[in-house]
């Protein structure tokens, strides 16, 4: 049993650096379970990055109890839109910003791909941040310009191997994750009591709380523009519900996880630094193992930069064949994930900075520019064209779906603009939100504003000239296209 196990393992893996980027993947590569999509995306969201996320309520003067609110509602709800991003995959077989050329054109999508860039190098120039800060204090060698270096090499050559090693390497963490923190969070409730004032409301405010639930969703819709780029090779007889709700379940706990350790942490210590904290809690819990625990966060730092260079690469690959269209072979996809992490790389070099400033407020502008487009991209898959694609047309430019898809973007400009009376910032507060005490609701604004133009704009799609295409496409190609229309 062992070793047919092993065996369907080593299937399931692929070649042994992956060949395929941003074309379309075909039936007979289609392989794996949708309870992979736990593990991966479980472990993407147990990091130390997640747990920063989770002491930004606490920065605004928030109790463990608001914080703890903010968190899981915020996390249920930003979770709800990459979920259903991630149940695409199989039924398309496409990466998700490929599949986007259907709302934004073949050209035009390229625009939304180079804000997912700029966020994807921005995540991992926080996570090498972290890392670094990880190592000098563990072995008080203060060169970060080194630990990014091995940080950023570590991560790149496994996003080199590809999807299926990167799926199989966060498996084997989840473990590593389960037997460190697991173990850690469970003494820390028993040894480390908060004070009677941190499970009150009494202090709550609306600002400490929006900024919270912001931050916490805005992770979770971080991962929407790639969700499907790790669902992709799966069957497309996989239903969608299966693959909606490892990913939803994966999602969810990791993130609401860490989140409420970083909340603990920063009610606990009265800190910012969540490196520190994390060190004073485990010693709190068994002195001694301070170092060894932020050893053990490392693999979980090193494993979700891989994550956002795999999926970033995935982003200039449709940038430069959406410019010029190109044979995506595996250099090319060699060559843009090395191309991304050394911008990251630089960055990081070149940044400075207070940490949860930073990164608080690059969430929120994270928030405000992808909730637009994942409206957009979610009405138009389950309520224009219903899962009705065809799949060679997106390859093919100024084709079916042109080259400036003017709905899409018409669409995502009006959810952008609608935002920015509501909208928070450390440089702008809108007229509505100043009104509001500084309460940010920018996210419902522009989700509801974006997908009601284009739902709008999409009744003037001749949908059933698109579906006779599909369906000849289908059996020209064997492409598969799930069908959620009530007919």
């Amino acid at each position: 049993m062992a070793n047919s196990t092993l065996a369907e393992d080593l299937q399931d893996r692929g070649p042994l650096i992956e060949s395929r980027s941003i074309e379309w993947v075909p039936l007979n590569e289609r392989s794996g379970s949708p309870k992979s999509l736990f593990s991966l995306w479980f472990m993407s969201n147990a990091n130390i990055t997640t747990l920063a996320t989770g002491m930004l309520g606490a920065a605004l003067g928030g109790s463990f109890a608001v914080s703890a609110l903010a968190i899981l509602l915020g996390v249920a709800v930003g979770t709800v839109f990459t979920a259903f991003h991630s149940a695409q995959g199989p039924q398309l077989g496409l990466p998700q910003m490929i599949q986007s050329r259907a709302q934004f054109g073949y050209r035009g999508v390229a625009l939304i791909c180079l804000i997912v860039v700029f966020s994807l190098v921005g995540f991992n120039m926080f996570n090498q941040m972290l890392g670094a800060e990880i190592l000098v204090k563990v072995t008080g060698v203060d060169v970060n310009a080194l630990w990014y270096f091995i940080i950023s090499a570590l991560a790149l050559m496994l996003a080199i191997f590809g999807y299926h090693w990167i799926h199989r390497t966060q498996k084997w963490l989840t473990w590593l994750f389960l037997l460190t923190f697991g173990v850690l969070t469970v003494a820390a409730i028993v040894l480390v009591p908060l004070p009677a004032d941190q499970f009150s409301f009494t202090s709550f405010t609306w600002v400490s709380f929006l900024v919270q639930f912001g931050a916490a969703a805005a992770y979770a819709l971080g991962w929407a523009p790639y969700v499907s780029d790790y669902s992709r090779y799966l069957p497309p007889e996989t239903k969608p519900g299966r693959a909606l709700f490892y990913t939803y379940s994966g999602i969810f706990v990791g993130a609401s996880w860490l989140m409420l350790l970083g909340a603990f942490v920063a009610a606990t210590f009265a800190a910012s630094d969540p490196i520190g904290a994390v060190r004073d809690l485990a010693e709190r819990v068994l002195p001694g193992s301070g170092n060894m625990l932020l050893i053990a966060a490392l693999p979980g730092l090193v494993a979700v930069i891989t994550v956002n260079i795999y999926a970033a690469a995935m982003e200039l690959i449709t940038v430069a064949d959406s410019v010029r269209p190109l044979r995506p072979t595996r250099a090319v996809r060699i060559i843009a994930t090395s191309l991304i992490a050394a911008i990251a790389f630089v960055g990081s070099v070149l940044s400075t900075g207070a940490f949860l400033d930073s990164f608080g407020s690059f969430l929120v502008i994270l928030l405000y520019v992808l909730v637009p487009w994942t409206s957009v991209n979610l009405v138009d898959y389950f309520f224009v064209r219903r899962g009705h694609y065809v799949i060679s047309e997106i390859f093919r430019p100024g084709g079916l779906y042109g080259n400036w898809g003017w709905r899409g973007m018409v669409a995502y400009a009006a959810g952008l603009i609608a935002m920015v009376p509501f909208a928070v910032t450390a440089w702008y507060v809108g007229p509505v939100a100043q009104v509001l005490g500084g309460a940010d609701i920018a996210l419902f604004v522009g989700l509801i504003v974006s997908g009601l133009v284009y739902l709008l704009l999409g009744r003037t799609i001749d949908l059933a000239a698109e579906r006779e295409a599909a369906a000849a496409d289908k059996l020209a190609t064997g492409a598969h296209a799930v069908v959620f229309a009530r007919e």
